[in-house]
């Protein structure tokens, strides 16, 4: 069985890294986002959600409230984006494996950072030398949330993590805190559809068929 523990020391992390342990994403790699308009925790294509942890938040950095609940914490914002569209429904959808258009007004978000980003590789060897695996990219969230916050105050010139998507294949997922990544999103989208719009029909009932999800019109 994949291990994933607590964290170890705050020196284990730290010692433990190396510079390849890096990614450095490219200002022109594109990000792909599905976020919902309207429901408990509505965004906008920019906002990070300071809102957390929330239970399906793989790595939410805030602080749990009594009894594990969700707070406010304006210190710690948190957006999750995949490298394509697939992975971002996969992600979004996947406690039903329906690809809902209309409910809550989700839309699709493409953006290119503004700067170099430099992610810590959970993809890589770093779990593994902390005493960790790649369980840390799908196993029980209220413990991958527990390193997440280990890993944001521990390591501070990140601007978040890579990982790997556990719903699409192990496809290259990201996570982005704020701060310091909220200035790194640009003043405009490349690309910002409500999901039902026509023309996505095409493309979302492609990538519907391949993950075996159920598409509403």
């Amino acid at each position: 069985m994949a291990r994933l523990p607590l964290p170890p020391d705050r020196a284990v992390l730290v010692g433990e890294l190396r510079d390849e342990d890096i990614v450095a994403v490219h200002p022109a790699t594109r990000l792909v986002r599905i976020f919902t308009s309207r429901g408990h925790h509505p965004q906008r294509w920019n906002s990070f959600r300071h809102t957390g942890p929330l239970p399906h938040g793989r790595f939410d950095p805030q602080r749990p409230g009594h009894g594990g609940s969700p707070v406010y914490d304006p210190g710690n914002g948190v957006v999750y984006f995949g490298l394509s569209v697939r992975t971002s429904v996969a992600e979004v959808f996947q406690t039903t494996s329906i690809v809902d258009r209309q409910t809550k007004g989700p839309h699709l978000v493409v953006v290119r950072p503004t700067r170099t980003l430099r992610l810590l590789d959970l993809s890589g060897l770093w779990p593994t030398r902390v005493g960790a695996s790649q369980e840390i990219s799908s196993g029980p969230k209220n413990i991958t949330q527990v390193w997440a916050r280990e890993i944001r105050e521990t390591i501070d010139d990140i601007d978040g993590v890579w990982y790997r998507s556990s719903m699409d294949g192990g496809g290259p997922a990201v996570c982005l805190w704020d701060p310091p990544a909220g200035e790194a999103l640009p003043a405009e989208p490349d690309v910002l559809l409500p999901l039902d719009h026509p023309g996505l029909d095409i493309p979302l009932g492609r990538v519907c068929e391949q993950l075996n999800y159920i598409l509403l019109s």
